[in-house]
């Protein structure tokens, strides 16, 4: 598919589709060469956590399959989601990185450059998800970046691409909103309560983010998914925080006078 300069692309993905094979994991690494995760074990060992040999994203992993267990009223159950960096509509790494090294690409998608990035790792708090991470390899932060290199050649992204079950869309965000909230509908009409539309200003973009660029369609909670349910730019907190201190301040101050008052 041809990719329009300015237009905003993304994810959307659905874990009710969702089949555990971790073929976006494989692909994610084949294409961006990135080395396998290494469990108790040796590479690609189970970790002894659950069905899983890479736990969590990380500076190596930018495609990670979550694979939970949950007891419930009918015995053990199993969700899974495909996670990924959410290309923020308002960024917190890029916010804070202070070198330029992050930047928001002509498809809208966020970016960590190399070759600028000097591993000061401000980036990492600054995401509320948790997604950039510095690798002790090479010192650098890294994250998935939308296959960028992809992108410029007119394909989609290699997780994208790999998807057995179309799990993973890839295309312009608007239309994926569209999509993912009209598929949260038909499910919900079908009786499914459980099923949530994760991307949204009411769902995972409050906080200062606007919204997200990588959306999903969760069968649980988000919190179900290590996703918190109102994620916050760090930033929206200096205010509050700045204001507290002035009250603070104000008290300390009307405190004294009064102490003094009282002495005179």
């Amino acid at each position: 598919m041809a990719m329009e300069a300015t237009t905003a692309y993304g994810f959307l993905t659905d874990a009710t589709l969702c089949i555990g094979c971790k073929a976006c994991e494989v692909a994610c690494k084949q294409w961006n060469q990135l080395p396998a995760d290494d469990g108790p074990d040796g590479p690609c060992a189970l970790t002894g956590f659950s069905y899983d040999n890479t736990v969590d994203l990380g500076a190596t992993t930018w495609r990670h399959v979550a694979f939970i267990e949950r007891r419930e009223p009918g015995g053990i159950a199993w969700l899974m989601l495909s996670d990924v960096c959410k290309h923020c509509v308002h960024a917190g790494c890029l916010d804070a990185c202070p070198t330029g090294a992050i930047v928001r690409t002509e498809f809208d998608t966020v970016v960590i450059q190399d070759d600028i990035c000097n591993g000061c790792g401000y980036c990492v708090p600054a995401c509320p998800f948790g997604v950039p991470q510095i690798d002790h390899a090479d010192g650098g932060s890294h994250k998935c970046t939308l296959c960028y290199d992809r992108l410029l050649g007119g394909l989609m992204p290699a997780c994208a691409k790999a998807c057995p079950t179309e799990s993973i869309r890839f295309g312009v965000v608007d239309e994926l909103r569209e999509a993912g909230r009209e598929r949260v509908a038909a499910l919900r009409a079908e009786g499914r309560s459980d099923i949530h539309f994760y991307g949204g200003e009411e769902l995972g973009g409050t906080g200062g983010i606007a919204g997200l660029n990588a959306m999903f369609i969760l069968n649980a909670p988000p919190d179900a998914f290590n996703l918190p349910a109102r994620p916050r730019l760090p930033r929206a907190n200096i205010r509050p925080a700045a204001l507290a201190a002035l009250a603070a301040s104000a008290g300390f101050l009307i405190a004294a006078a009064m102490t003094f008052r009282g002495e005179s």
